[in-house]
């Protein structure tokens, strides 16, 4: 079956690069995992050997038919379900009843073009996964862990759900050789550990400040952090919040790390 261009498909043909993945999951038998694209099913196969149930959701209806052929066995013993749907048009609650405090993971290989769309629509979702682990764009997941040290609001964003002790990680490169076809750029897989119990992640008006302030704090990114948010929220006498939260007045957006983005946050609460 070829890959539609038009769906950003891009078959992984490396056995090294799923064993990474699986392996990533830390899979125990009976866990849920939730697959984005399964695609041929070559990641979905070594999924279901590890011993879990997998819900894989694909937007190709040929794809779809192809899966419910491939693993006819699998999907009358309960232990996979194939949705032809498209991810981001997809209501998690509608999946998984919420009341069953339902844990799952999501594992998958996702297509570049929506990996944005992705990481935003799971990490708002109100049933989170506990553990994400998935083969991105190499720049994107170094975005993610600030390789070079220095912040974003994507890097920002995806910290604010993770334990300070257990940040995003790189788990290995992938080159665009080990997929089919070959990309333009290589990828990374990524492991991402949400906490549920941070008490900033429980506060929801913490959580639309904290993410108010890291855009605005971003909108001119070689402008000085004071300066944009003075622009854009100029009611709020920002110098005596960095004073009280210990913050260099002269500093820019990507040089402060979450727990900094935190404390100006409780500051500015506080008025």
């Amino acid at each position: 079956m070829k890959p539609k261009k038009t769906l950003g498909q891009h078959f992984l043909t490396s056995q090294k690069a799923i064993l990474d993945i699986v392996k990533a999951g830390e899979l125990l038998k009976n866990d849920l995992v939730l697959e984005i694209g399964p695609g041929q099913g070559v990641l979905t196969e070594k999924l279901l050997e590890s011993g879990v149930k997998v819900l894989a959701i694909e937007k190709d209806g040929d794809l779809v038919e192809f899966l419910k052929e491939k693993f006819l066995k699998e999907i009358k013993f309960g232990v996979l379900k194939v949705l032809h749907q498209d991810i981001l048009e997809t209501s998690i609650p509608e999946i998984f009843d919420p009341k069953q405090k339902l844990k799952y993971k999501l594992i998958a290989n996702i297509p570049y073009n929506i990996t944005g769309s992705i990481l935003q629509k799971f990490l708002s979702e109100k049933i989170k996964p506990d553990l994400m682990v998935l083969l991105i764009q190499k720049e994107v997941a170094e975005r993610i862990i600030a390789k070079n040290g220095k912040e974003s609001i994507l890097s920002l964003a995806v910290k604010f759900y993770c334990d300070d002790n257990n940040p995003p990680k790189i788990i290995s490169k992938v080159s665009a050789g080990s997929f089919f076809p070959k990309p333009k750029v290589d990828s990374a897989i990524i492991k991402i550990r949400l906490s549920h119990g941070l008490k900033h992640n429980k506060d929801k008006k913490q959580e639309e400040l904290y993410f108010e302030i890291v855009k605005k704090a971003f909108a001119h990114k070689r402008k000085m952090m004071l300066g944009n948010l003075k622009a854009m929220m100029g009611e709020i006498v920002w110098d005596k919040i960095f004073t009280e939260s210990k913050i260099d007045k002269k500093i820019r957006a990507e040089d402060l790390k979450k727990k900094d983005f935190l404390k100006i946050v409780e500051s500015v609460m506080k008025k």
